[in-house]
Parts: structure tokens; sequence; C-alpha cells
């Protein structure tokens, strides 16, 4: 399953999920990832914050990794440099989410075809908030 860069496709993994775990998430207000995760919160979609160093964003309690949430995430949000990516493949990979989203800016052809061959959705290069406003609403 290659990288998914078509609208429809994009279209049906936003409607057809629920649970978004957001890697990197920051707990400052300015930063993207905090205000793309309240975005997301507003349209009904249920965040789960994944940073060791905070405690808490948006009143939701942070996990330090994937595996520590306890339920597959729909979608892996990932605000990590690229060189991180390869670990958050691995690890959505391992607890079952069905789709890895990789923010403007993030791009890593090893781990994309790592996590298509293991089955999930990976979208590259593209802002959720974005995409959400522009097919959605």
């Amino acid at each position: 399953m290659p990288v998914i860069d078509d609208d429809a496709a994009i279209e049906q993994l936003l409607r057809g999920s629920r649970t978004v775990a957001i890697v990197g998430l920051s707990d400052k207000p300015y930063r993207d990832s905090f205000v793309i995760a309240r975005y997301l919160l507003s349209h009904g979609y249920t965040i789960y914050p994944v940073n060791p160093a905070v405690d808490s964003v948006l009143g939701l309690p942070s996990y330090p990794d994937l595996g520590s949430i306890g339920a597959p995430p729909d979608i892996v949000d990932v605000f990590r440099r690229p060189e991180h990516v390869p670990q958050v493949a691995e690890e959505a990979v391992a607890v079952g989410a069905r789709a890895l989203w990789f923010q403007l800016g993030v791009t890593h052809p090893e781990a994309s075809l790592f996590a298509s061959t293991h089955g999930l959705q990976v979208v590259e290069d593209r802002c959720i908030m974005v995409e959400h406003r522009r097919l959605l609403l």
C-alpha cells in the first residue's frame, strides 16, 4: 500500500477515524501541534497526546509512547523530526494503529514503506487540520 496521495482516500481516512494520537504534541499554545490538537478536539476527535516531556496537554494526560495509551489509535499524527520517524512507525505498527500521518515537512521513505507493508495507511507531508478543513467542511 503506497503513500496515500488522493483526496478521496484522505477524506475516507478522516471520516472513518475517531481517535488521533499526536506524537510530539506540545503544551505550548503557540505551537502548531497544540493548535491542531485543539482543532481536532473541537471537531469530535478523541486526542491522545504522546510526549514524555509533559504531563498533560489541553487537560488530557500525556503518554510517554504509543504503547502506553492502552488502545490502538485510528491515526498516529507525527510532529517529530524525520530521524525519529522510524521509531514512531515501529510503535504505530506494534500498537495496531490504522494510519500513520506525517505533518507538513515530514517525510521518511523507509518508515513509510515499513508502515505500509505492515498494513497502515500512510499520509506524508500534509497537515491533518488543513486536509480536514479542505475535504470535510
